[in-house]
């Protein structure tokens, strides 16, 4: 890259994009001051994180973070190798870094702010009664036979008692597997087995919007097919009354009785694995996404406090779920590494009415707010009158999930915000772990729509996609890669080492590749444009159009399918389905409606398409490979741009798709 560019990217003066500096008034309301005295300080730590990562992570672990024996190499590996370790002979403990060591400084300090899905349901959890929660639950997995480096699969709401099931199993040593209780029962069979799971925690139901979720009803199901399940641990959240499989499914409340409130957190390797979080691959089979105990703390911690200006006192409230890797580390990991409260928020923006969001920040004094795009859209169009007066301790205002357009971060700042609050639309991916673009809440100047400079480590690369060569200088497209690699990188596919070579290693030797397509502008700044894979972005949950297209063809009527993804104005993209259908099969709209009630079942409601088009025939090359391209162009209404289709084995087919598409837009 050079000794220029190590530097850290130059900010001029000159600008075509609106540039907004940290406002004054966030200053003015800090509790101190930001961590970090000026843009010049963040280059020079930023170029030193570069030419000396080993210096820079050093220190940076040993600050952050409690060892129980300390490391003395920093790293070892290449992305080349995939086979990058950090901080390789230190020992210590997730669970005691986020827990004990608070309880035993302040044990009355708020670690939990729990909003229940109904506002008045709400309660507080401090860091002595997070510890005693966490070593009973821990004690209860112990008796259940769960034993360091076992797998327990987690398919719980957002209720406090996930944050307990994490932490519960990482005090043991036990890696946790949390699947996103929006799952369908297959899609949590599939990673049960996958993840080789011997215990499931759960609740009898999950309350969400108003609306009750069967989530034990759906453990049931998905245990038909899981042989090697030994025991559910069920949360009573509702009171419901279900059934409970005698041996094999305990009540939570009655186990944790047993045992006593304290035991101590197993020493585990830095690079002993942590959790596994499954992410849709492109070929349809999910990729369980693993993550190892330092390096991952280490970027969790790094990143709340410089990216979010973290402060001790401060009251976060990230609103990802913890089904997610925004749940996992700035929900539960980041906030409580820190030692500050996290809200734990089980409803949804619009219940009981648009000012949810505002509700909580405001009677939280709530300091910083993190939250994907998608209900930004959502909350934007529901009107200005439900944003709240209130909210004077806002500082940070945070975007994830996908890039967020401007006049939505417009809004965000100027409604939301007051202009008193700094926006920080970060960059990164459930392999990142951790922030990898992002601005520094207090530091770096922001333009609506970039994800700004890269974090401390993170060393950008812009690649030229056919060629495979890297392009240089500024004001320049094409993929996003990473050159080196950062201490909360992923380390593997859990059973399928190749492939995450093959995904992320291979594609271009010696990078790592993002999937995603960037630019860098005259000023260095980083621009997301999506992905450049067959990945759809709805509402900030990355999907894989294999997987979808897989959840199709289970059903006998289609033949063959293809989904893409779309632009949408409130989920950012929406799926998009083309259906073959078996001969002497007739089209209609129920049949429609089958096979988006299809997908439901399968993976999950929030993957059902939006709409179903039932096509002759899909565009396909003469060896078979279905383009889903001109699918994207044609919906986009683009249908000048398709280029040459006379290689296709059948061009008149997309003459035919384009009249099937104007017809529908008709009705």
């Amino acid at each position: 890259m050079g000794e220029a560019a190590a530097k850290g990217p130059v900010v001029h003066e000159a600008h075509e994009v609106d540039t907004f500096h940290p406002p004054h008034k966030m200053l003015e309301k800090h509790p101190s001051k930001p961590h970090l005295s000026s843009l010049e300080e963040y280059q020079q730590l930023y170029k030193e994180s570069i030419t000396e990562p080993k210096k820079f992570w050093g220190r940076l672990a040993r600050e952050l973070l409690t060892w129980h024996r300390d490391f003395q190499t920093v790293h070892s590996g290449s992305l080349a190798g995939g086979d990058n370790s950090w901080f390789l002979e230190g020992e210590l403990n997730a669970s005691y870094n986020c827990v004990d060591r608070h309880a035993f400084k302040d044990p009355n300090k708020v670690a939990i702010i729990y909003e229940a899905d109904e506002p008045s349901d709400g309660r507080n959890v401090t860091y002595a009664e997070l510890l005693r929660d966490v070593s009973k639950v821990a004690h209860v997995l112990r008796n259940m036979g769960v034993r360091k480096g076992d797998t327990v699969a987690i398919y719980l709401p957002m209720i406090p008692e996930a944050l307990v099931a994490l932490l519960a199993c990482s005090r043991i040593g036990a890696v946790h597997s949390v699947v996103f209780a929006g799952f369908s029962a297959d899609s949590l069979r599939d990673r049960v087995i996958d993840g080789q799971s011997r215990v499931v925690i759960t609740t009898d139901e999950g309350k969400r919007g108003g609306k009750l979720i069967g989530t034990k009803k759906i453990v049931d199901d998905a245990l038909r097919q899981c042989p090697d399940v030994k025991n559910v641990l069920v949360f009573k959240r509702t009171g419901a009354d279900i059934p409970m499989t005698r041996g094999r499914d305990y009540w939570w409340h009655e186990e944790v009785e047993k045992w006593p409130s304290y035991i101590p957190p197993v020493p585990m390797n830095s690079e002993d694995p942590l959790f596994l979080l499954y992410t849709s691959g492109s070929t349809g089979k999910p990729k369980g996404i693993m993550h190892t105990t330092g390096g991952y703390l280490v970027g969790a911690a790094a990143t709340a406090k410089y990216v979010f200006d973290i402060h001790d006192g401060d009251r976060y409230f990230c609103g990802g779920d913890v089904g997610w890797i925004t749940g996992h580390t700035y929900v539960v990991y980041a906030p409580l590494l820190l030692g500050v409260s996290t809200v734990v928020f089980e409803g949804t923006p619009a219940y009981p009415n648009f000012s949810r969001y505002w509700d909580i920040i405001d009677q939280r004094k709530v300091t910083q707010f993190y939250v994907a795009p998608t209900a930004l859209r959502l909350l934007k169009r529901a009107g200005d009158q439900f944003v709240r007066n209130g909210m004077k301790h806002l500082r940070v205002l945070g975007s994830v999930g996908e890039p967020i357009a401007a006049e939505v971060w417009k809004w965000y700042f100027e409604v939301v915000g007051k202009e008193e609050a700094q926006i920080v639309d970060t960059y990164w991916q459930t392999e990142t772990g951790s922030h990898a673009i992002t601005p520094l809440a207090g530091i770096t100047p922001t333009k609506p729509g970039s994800a700004s400079l890269p974090f401390f480590g993170i060393e950008p690369a812009i690649v030229d996609p056919v060629s495979g060569e890297e392009i240089y200088g500024n004001d320049v497209e094409g993929v996003l890669a990473f050159k080196q690699p950062w201490p909360s990188m992923a380390r593997t596919v859990w059973g399928a080492h190749k492939r995450y070579m093959d995904t992320y290693l291979n594609v271009y030797k010696g990078y790592y590749f993002t999937g995603d397509g960037a630019g860098r502008d005259h000023e260095g700044f980083y621009w997301i444009r999506g992905r450049v894979d067959d990945v759809v972005n709805v509402s900030g949950h990355r999907l894989s159009t294999a997987e979808i297209e897989a959840a199709l063809i289970e059903h006998h009527s289609i033949a063959e399918a293809a989904v893409v993804g779309v632009a949408d104005e409130l989920t950012g993209q929406a799926v998009n389905a083309f259906v073959a259908i078996r001969d002497g099969i007739e089209a209609s709209d129920a049949l429609r409606k089958e096979f988006i009630l299809q997908v439901r079942r399968s993976i999950g409601p929030f993957a059902a398409p939006k709409s179903v088009y039932i096509v002759p025939d899909l565009p396909k090359t003469r060896s078979g490979k279905i383009m889903r391209r001109i699918l994207r162009k044609i919906l986009a209404g683009e249908e000048d741009q398709l280029g040459d289709i006379t290689t296709l084995s059948d061009p008149s087919v997309v003459g035919k798709i384009i009249n099937i598409i104007h017809d529908s837009q008709k009705k």
